[in-house]
């Protein structure tokens, strides 16, 4: 089957590799109809440390499963599912309080040893998935391919920021970074009842999508400016970090008004923030991070989509072939597209 791998130099590839077997009773193997180019794929190639040369990359994807193994009673051949973007066993203290990231036998698609053991990704024509009643899910008639795919991760991502920034109904929220995920915390946001969000964010094309869906925009520059003359100078109830290291929080710190909230999902490899702890106690600060997860919040958010109050796709600008991979992987990492699906 042909497949996107890494081929090291923070260069991918497309080549011929074996087809995935089977490996537990609690497997599937799914035949991708849709898959994605994310940020955290792009993060994994420029750093390739714990990525082997020939990893099949990818961790977005929506398909039909073509076998299951003995123990695999949720799901049957031919169903079209989503897969969460990791996997976890379903049945340990953690899975059982939703707290799936944190499972034992978690694995990542498609990211070498990052965030434990290696698992093959799903930007493949092909793609094993352990623990399959757990990680996939049914995709409802009415909800297309193309929004399917935002499930596992980056939907997922946005909503869980918004479920730990613990909105409350008129609530200013600033989005740090108008990406996929920025944008679709931004839309998220919106349907939970959030008053104002403001996008923050650089680029001028982004800063655009994210009026046209609803936000107030600004550039980091003048983002205090946007802030203060919203709230009356107080500083938005809660900002989500949708970018990720210093950079980052040190521009949600400055947002962020007293007794406020702050969520990051941006990806972090720094091993220290110099965490502005006086004014965090004197101001009462919170600061949480967020994973998304499928598999606890899935009855959420394929509500928000099968239900119209949300449509992923508009971060969408352009689908690909498995051949044409390597070209999105550039034109991504240059913020000439936002984000890349993958028909296969």
């Amino acid at each position: 089957m042909k497949a996107v791998l890494y081929a090291g130099d923070g260069e991918v590839s497309v080549e011929s590799v074996a087809e995935p077997l089977l490996d537990d009773p609690a497997d599937a193997v799914v035949r991708v109809r849709r898959a994605a180019v994310c940020g955290t794929d792009l993060h994994a190639v420029a750093h390739g440390e714990h990525l082997p040369r020939g990893s099949v990359l990818g961790h977005e994807f929506v398909g039909e499963i073509v076998e299951t193994g003995p123990a695999v009673r949720g799901h049957a051949v031919g169903d079209l599912v989503v897969g969460a973007d990791f996997t976890a066993c379903g049945t340990c203290w953690w899975c059982r309080r939703g707290d799936h990231w944190e499972c034992p036998q978690r694995r990542f698609f498609g990211t070498g040893a990052a965030y434990g053991p290696p698992l093959a990704g799903s930007q493949a024509e092909l793609v094993r998935v352990p623990f399959a009643d757990t990680v996939l899910r049914p995709v409802p008639a009415g909800i297309g391919l193309d929004a399917a795919v935002f499930l596992g991760d980056t939907l997922a991502t946005g909503y869980a920021a918004v479920r730990r920034a613990e909105l409350t109904p008129g609530d200013t929220v600033v989005v740090i970074g108008g990406g996929p995920v920025g944008q679709l915390t931004s839309l998220t946001a919106q349907a939970c009842g959030a008053g104002t969000v403001v996008v923050v964010e650089p680029v001028a094309e982004r800063r655009a999508l994210a009026s046209r869906e609803g936000a107030v925009v600004a550039d980091p520059a003048g983002a205090a400016d946007v802030v203060t003359g919203l709230t009356d100078g107080r500083g938005a109830d809660a900002v989500v970090d949708a970018v990720g290291g210093p950079r980052g929080l040190d521009t949600a710190f400055s947002l962020v008004r007293r007794r406020g909230t702050i969520v990051s999902v941006g990806v972090h490899t720094d091993d220290a923030f110099a965490l502005p702890v006086a004014r965090a106690f004197a101001d009462e600060l919170t600061l949480r991070f967020a994973i998304g997860n499928l598999m606890r919040d899935g009855e959420a958010l394929v509500a928000l989509v099968a239900s119209g109050v949300l449509d992923p796709t508009v971060v969408a600008d352009g689908t690909v072939s498995l051949d044409d991979v390597p070209d999105a992987y550039r034109a991504m990492a240059q913020r000439r597209t936002l984000k890349t699906l993958i028909a296969t």
